[in-house]
């Protein structure tokens, strides 16, 4: 399961990653987030030797929000080396967003 990022942790716990890291923006009243939680917690799991997957609820840790220049939910950030390299937005088939993270893993 997808462990919840605070702002307090969110830096360190990117630094100290040993593989890419995939941080899935969302908030509690949003329909499309809660329609592709279940799907990321899945690409997760099946590809949890790949990459790990945190989540961020905007309304809690809005300055993270802020700092990704997060305007539309569900957005999903991948990260390496600690930097953001691929941003997707909406709500995508499990299909979709397993190719657009192997594309960019």
């Amino acid at each position: 399961m997808a462990q919840q990022l605070t702002t307090a942790e969110f830096d360190s716990v990117l630094a100290s990653a040993d593989k890419p890291v995939l941080v899935d923006f969302w908030a509690s009243w949003c329909g499309p987030c809660r329609a592709l939680g279940p799907v990321v917690e899945q690409v997760g799991e099946e590809m949890s030797d790949k990459l790990s997957v945190y989540k961020v609820n905007v309304d809690d840790e809005p300055d993270l929000a802020t700092r990704f220049r997060i305007v539309s939910i569900p957005t999903l950030i991948l990260f390496k080396g600690g930097e953001p390299v691929h941003t997707m937005v909406g709500n995508l088939p499990k299909s979709d967003l397993v190719s657009e993270l192997t594309a960019n893993l």
